[in-house]
């Protein structure tokens, strides 16, 4: 029987979970066992084709297992679709620093980052830096994070202002462009930018994500073909009603996983 080991193809005659793991030298306490992205402490079946992942406790891995491990609990043969993906996020923000975070544990395999600005202590409250990175360019900032995230995929960097004169260098390597401004007219600029250059990328954009509102209202719309919007659409940040980490974050999950879609082919919401 062929199967997938911690990366590696290889033919064994073990039947089931238990006897893979005592083949291995495993004992039961020492070890996570993951069968086609499922984690179990059960005795199941083998079958050909199948991926499996052994995972022994307080041993640091090689690269191979490593990132074996690191995609060990999604679905069978995602990975090999996300790692061929690039993708741009446009906006280092609550949303662009969370969906970077969300997609580097999943193993996007190309992450391009573009922000012009450096963290500072309001960004605390809804982004993926720290009290280390005060100061520091969000672009450098983050790579460092994704890199103790994720250190096997590549992340390229422009510390730059998005501008008509430089849009269409900037992305022209990117599959997928994901809109994370702030200001409205940045937003603009980007999305109506990509698609006039671009029209075979997709973008995903957002808009509608302040405060403290029910996270039930914040939903993934296409809205033409290749674009598409996440958010509610109309709570913006105002005087009294500011941007929060909770809702902030419910957004950029619907961004990230609109992202995970279309690189899976899947692009109809």
């Amino acid at each position: 029987m062929k199967i997938r080991i911690n990366g590696k193809d290889i033919t064994t005659k073990c039947a089931t979970l238990f006897q893979l793991r005592v083949e291995r030298g495993l004992a039961p306490k020492d070890a996570v066992v993951i069968l086609n992205g499922f984690q179990t402490t059960e005795d199941l079946s083998v079958q050909d084709g199948d991926e499996v992942v052994l995972i022994e406790k307080g041993r640091i891995p090689n690269q191979d297992e490593f990132e074996s491990m690191l995609c060990a609990r999604h679905t069978p043969r995602v990975h090999d679709k996300v790692k061929k993906a690039r993708v741009a996020l446009a906006g280092l923000g609550g949303l662009g620093s969370t969906i970077a975070v969300a997609l580097a544990r999943t193993g996007v395999g190309r992450l391009h980052l573009v922000d012009f600005d450096v963290v500072e202590p309001s960004n605390l409250n809804r982004q993926q830096y720290r009290i280390r990175h005060l100061g520091m360019k969000k672009t450098e900032a983050l790579r460092m994070e994704l890199e103790e995230i994720n250190p096997f995929i590549t992340v390229v960097t422009d510390t730059v202002r998005v501008t008509e004169d430089n849009l269409r260098s900037l992305f022209a390597e990117d599959e997928i462009v994901c809109e994370a401004f702030d200001k409205p007219d940045a937003k603009a600029l980007l999305v109506n930018g990509i698609r006039e250059h671009f029209p075979q990328k997709k973008i995903i954009a957002a808009s509608g994500l302040a405060g403290f509102d029910s996270g039930n209202s914040i939903v993934t719309r296409r809205l033409m073909t290749n674009l598409y919007l996440c958010g509610d659409g109309s709570t913006d940040a105002r005087v009294g009603r500011g941007l929060m980490a909770p809702r902030v974050s419910i957004c950029a999950g619907h961004q990230a996983n609109m992202i995970i879609r279309l690189i899976m082919g899947l692009e109809d919401v």
